[in-house]
């Protein structure tokens, strides 16, 4: 990928190295169980953690205009762009999330962050929160290609989730918690996710066309990048995290969709780059 040299976004908060308070940690072995297996599920863990002894932050330097920080600036740019114009096509006006690129522990409008919790999009502020070991974790933990575009398929995943709270679909399903099964809930956030991953394909289908159309020789997306993505969505499949963590799996419990049909909705987004083509809630084939 193609990405140095670029616009960089000016909405990115770098709070790397900044201290902040514990994450509470209490609850018993059993919510810290079930907190893990939230967290290998790309969840929030800080949903099913409660008050408890509190784990001292961790302090990491790091310099203010590294490659990571650059990285992240550049993509965020790059979302902004092709949000922008697409809400503009719609007649709509793109509010621009901001990113929060942190380590150890931060806060946030929807609680505390951690290395554990993973990339999460807050709707409480609008804001991206990425912790950038979650790069490395990506590919040494949960065996990714690796690659700038599949870490750049994680922040336009989570950028995806900025969308659908503009359009209001965020807020509908959230509507439906406590109006629903457990097993119910967790299908409609799987359909949440499956759009997110298929908003990140839109992107990536006018990421792809950035100066092609004046130099072929300059494409942002270079041989092998897509396939970087593919596997990065097939990584983080609820049936391959299962088996991961547990050696079986349950379907009722997905949250994110599969393997496969978070490739799948990656790759209709990025083919067609059309966001009618993503209704996931009225798709009777994921």
């Amino acid at each position: 990928m193609l990405w140095q040299g670029r616009r960089e976004s000016s909405n990115v908060e770098d709070r790397r190295g900044m201290s902040g308070r514990g994450m509470a940690v209490g609850g018993g072995i059993g919510t810290m169980v079930i907190a893990f297996i939230v967290y290998l599920l790309g969840g929030n863990p800080n949903q099913v953690l409660n008050t408890g002894t509190e784990q001292a932050p961790t302090e990491q330097s790091a310099p203010a205009n590294d490659q990571t920080s650059k990285f992240v600036r550049t993509i965020m740019a790059d979302t902004e762009d092709i949000w922008g114009q697409i809400f503009s096509n719609m007649g709509r006006d793109y509010v621009e999330p901001r990113l929060v690129l942190f380590s150890g522990t931060t806060e946030s409008a929807c609680g505390y962050a951690s290395q554990a919790t993973g990339p999460f999009y807050c709707p409480g502020d609008s804001k991206v929160y990425l912790d950038a070991s979650f790069f490395e974790e990506l590919q040494n933990r949960f065996g990714a290609e690796g690659g700038d575009f599949a870490d750049a398929y994680v922040i336009a995943h989570e950028v995806g989730h900025h969308v659908q709270h503009l359009l209001g679909i965020t807020d509908k399903v959230d509507a439906q918690r406590g109006r629903i099964s457990e097993t119910e809930q967790n299908a409609l956030s799987v359909r949440l996710e499956l759009q997110a991953d298929f908003l990140a394909g839109v992107w990536a289908h006018y990421e792809a066309q950035q100066k092609a159309a004046t130099d072929p020789t300059k494409r942002v997306i270079q041989e092998g990048d897509i396939e970087d993505a593919l596997s990065a969505a097939s990584a983080i499949g609820d049936d391959r995290l299962q088996k991961q963590s547990q050696g079986y799996v349950v379907p009722d419990a997905f949250t994110h969709g599969t393997s496969a049909q978070r490739v799948r909705w990656f790759k209709k987004g990025f083919q067609t780059g059309d966001i009618n083509q993503g209704d996931t809630f009225n798709a009777t084939d994921l």
